[in-house]
């Protein structure tokens, strides 16, 4: 039966495939694809982990045949028996090797696949007594992946491009023949990571907001993505034919083939739209009255950049280097890690120029070491971005050392995250210098960097002479200046819709700090997802803005929009979009 599920559209273009569940667990479960030489290696770790349990339980078995009822009730010994039972059944065994040896799933994704497609059935059960045996059925997989936990997959050792097919060769593949789409309570950035360039072609999750992480990372992956879709996962079963509408923000479950047809005619409209963009790869950027404007690209990973110059970048404007510390189980990555990834990037982009920024962890991007994984009633104001690197003053100098490294093979920008007081400012820039001393001293090669802040919160808007008294550029992070301006938890679905970058006082202090810059001489950008909007790129040239830095998958729209503007035409009236009480009534004539 065809239905559909309401959700946010963050990211746009249609998908259509097969739905891939991914189980929410109490085990953190580690989601990759593995290559076919690998697939004797899962399934033995799979076997070994059942079989560790099974040996387990019979141990318990034994005890509790040496103890009396009182010790231990017959309810216990028999609450065993179902848990051997369900351990022995040929369905979880043989469903767990199909993901595996079918799909190239890693073992634990398999076995929690399985569990999904198996808690289904016992849901339908109508006898009450077998519907409950589906909680002893997920105590039995928990236990079998706590076992597997301790022991490390070869191919979780693989680099990430050895664990990662590509959609050419998915479609190439004969194990799997229809394009695979995401259904998840929730993704984390780590997760998004991992997916990253995968066989994936969109994704639903049941939380999240139009500007938190996932989202922004499923705009950068250029793929249909909807969240906010409450109970998408719970209403999805394994490989339900699924289409995402990322521009109207639906899940459509099981679709007709009217309806296949009629998607399947948009998807290749998108397609056809994106080719005709990509022949302004080469075009300058240039508005109608011969105003240079730079687009640069936002990235996560060094691999990023051919991506950036794919989508003819002038250079990076955002490197974040967080995504270098996720996902490391407490081993942070040391300098000369750091050093060579930040490297890559640089020589990457063939004399471009590259910002990095130094880690904004917290919030929406937690690491999952134990120092800084702790839990805080509110992360997006607690100690995350320079708070932590400052409370960290090692971590911290190990990085500004790895990124002046860098900076020897090519134009580097150092970019500070969430500064807002004139003593954060001081201790950064003794940091700063203390690193480059530090280098000196050892002999190791070291370049020079232009130093810049990220204004996104507002009392940095408000105090900018302090700020360019001591920065040679500026970086307007859209993102967080509107959460912490409008006090919106941006990855809260329940108050999404208040979350408004055209609110007045937003576009105020944007519109202040480009002039401030501009007075004097100095860069300045717009990094958050507001530089890939469309819809507001007018506004920004209106504003004065001449460098915009977002994900590679939009530069080509953007720069479209700039092809068409008249940047002095513009001036007036985006001060009067600024100055009005419904600015976004002004933007839509």
């Amino acid at each position: 039966m065809t239905f559909s599920v309401h959700g946010l559209p963050v990211a746009r273009g249609v998908a259509i495939g097969r739905a891939v569940l991914m189980a929410s667990s109490r085990v953190d479960v580690a989601h990759y694809f593995i290559e076919p030489d690998q697939i004797a290696a899962e399934i033995a770790r799979v076997r070994d982990g059942r079989n560790a349990v099974v040996e387990e339980i019979r141990r318990l078995q034994h005890t509790i045949a040496q103890m009396g009822p009182k010790e231990a009730p017959h309810e216990l010994a028999a609450l065993l028996d179902v848990h051997l039972m369900l351990l022995q059944d040929e369905e979880l065994i043989s469903g767990v090797k199909h993901w595996i040896t079918d799909r190239l799933y890693n073992a634990e994704w398999a076995l929690t696949t399985q569990l999904e497609v198996l808690s289904r059935q016992f849901d339908e059960m109508e006898d009450e007594y077998l519907r409950e045996r589906k909680a002893d059925l997920e105590q039995v997989a928990e236990r079998i992946l706590r076992y597997m936990k301790g022991v490390a997959s070869p191919a979780a050792q693989a680099s990430p491009a050895a664990r990662r097919k590509t959609q050419q060769e998915l479609l190439l593949d004969d194990s799997v023949d229809v394009p695979l789409v995401i259904i998840a309570h929730d993704l984390s950035p780590a997760d998004m990571l991992q997916f990253k360039q995968s066989v994936f072609a969109g994704f639903v999750t049941d939380v999240g907001g139009r500007n938190s992480h996932t989202a922004i990372v499923a705009r950068s992956m250029d793929i249909p993505a909807v969240v906010g879709a409450r109970g998408a996962s719970q209403l999805v079963r394994q490989d339900d034919w699924i289409i995402i509408d990322g521009d109207a923000g639906v899940m459509i479950v099981d679709p007709s083939p009217i309806i296949l047809a009629e998607y399947g005619f948009k998807q290749r409209q998108g397609e056809l739209e994106r080719g005709r963009l990509a022949r302004l790869r080469h075009t300058p950027a240039i508005t109608l009255d011969g105003q240079k404007v730079e687009l640069l690209a936002n990235i996560e990973l060094p691999d990023d950049a051919r991506a950036a110059l794919e989508a003819g970048a002038a250079g990076v404007g955002l490197f974040r280097s967080e995504f270098l510390f996720m996902g490391r189980r407490g081993q942070l990555p040391q300098e000369e890690e750091q050093y060579q990834a930040y490297r890559r990037a640089v020589e990457g982009m063939q004399g471009r120029p590259v910002t990095i920024r130094t880690m904004d962890v917290g919030a929406d991007k937690p690491l999952d070491d134990g120092l800084r994984g702790e839990t805080h009633l509110n992360p997006a104001l607690g100690l995350r971005a320079i708070r932590l690197s400052l409370a960290d003053p090692g971590t911290f100098l190990m990085q500004l050392r790895a990124i002046l490294r860098a900076a020897a093979h090519g134009p580097v920008n150092l970019l500070i995250p969430m500064l807002a007081h004139a003593s954060e400012i001081r201790q950064t820039l003794a940091l700063v210098e203390t690193a480059r001393r530090d280098l000196e001293r050892r002999g190791v090669p070291h370049g020079p960097v232009k130093l810049g802040a990220m204004i996104e919160i507002p009392a940095a808007a408000l105090i900018l002479k302090t700020f360019l008294k001591h920065f040679d550029f500026l970086s307007i992070g859209t993102n967080d200046l509107i959460q912490y301006t409008l006090a919106i938890d941006r990855a809260d679905e329940s108050v999404a819709h208040l979350y408004d970058p055209l609110h007045p006082a937003v576009l105020r202090l944007v519109a202040e700090t480009i002039a401030q810059c501009n007075a004097q001489g100095k860069s300045v950008s717009v990094c958050g997802e507001m530089a890939g909007d469309t819809t507001v790129t007018r506004l920004l040239l209106g504003l004065g803005l001449r460098s915009f830095s977002m994900h590679p998958a939009q530069i080509l729209a953007v720069k479209q929009e700039v092809l068409r503007a008249d940047a002095t035409r513009l001036a007036s009236w985006a001060k009067q979009v600024v100055e009005a009480e419904d600015p976004a009534a002004l933007l839509a004539r």
